[in-house]
């Protein structure tokens, strides 16, 4: 049996849509923001998938909508996995948080926060995970400059912190 084919004996057909991919053996479920935490629930509770292996975006600019966040789930006792596709428009970016169903998600969450600027709706502590917290910009984005954005002056700026920390 494949992995789809339990997935549907168990979920029934909605609210989710089932994405064709490139690798047929891993499912991709499409749902609606506001279906994503009874679904994860779902998928955790009912269908075994203990493990979440990650949480990511993808910036599909020029696209409309313009980010795909995308979670993979890992069935050990199963030997199989899923991954759960939401769909955001870049004026409205954000998704609720699945860290408290797999607190391994904590962090994969903060670094698409950090890096594509998705906010993550009742996570624990959204802050920056990989750039300064001062830092303005989301440097995975599609739409941020190759050479960077002012990187002299924002070096400058957090030595003189340092410089002031360590007085």
């Amino acid at each position: 049996m494949s992995a789809l084919e339990r997935l549907r004996g168990i979920l029934g057909e909605g609210p989710y849509r089932v994405v064709p991919t490139r690798d047929a053996a891993t499912p991709c479920l499409e749902v609606e923001r506001a279906e994503l935490r009874e679904l994860a629930r779902r998928l955790r509770d009912e269908c075994g998938f203990e493990s979440n292996t990650f949480v990511t975006a993808i910036d599909r600019l020029p696209a409309r909508p313009r980010f795909e966040v995308d979670y993979q789930l890992l069935s050990i006792s199963a030997g199989d996995r899923v991954r759960v596709r939401v769909l955001l428009d870049e004026d409205d970016a954000w998704v609720p948080s699945i860290a408290d169903l797999w607190p391994g998600a904590a962090f994969s969450e903060r670094e698409c926060f950090d890096m594509f600027g998705v906010r993550f709706e009742g996570h624990p502590k959204l802050e920056r995970l990989l750039m300064p917290a001062g830092y303005e910009h989301h440097p995975l984005r599609k739409d941020f400059p190759h050479h960077g954005i002012e990187p002299d002056r924002l070096y400058r700026e957090w030595e003189r912190g340092r410089a002031r920390g360590a007085s």
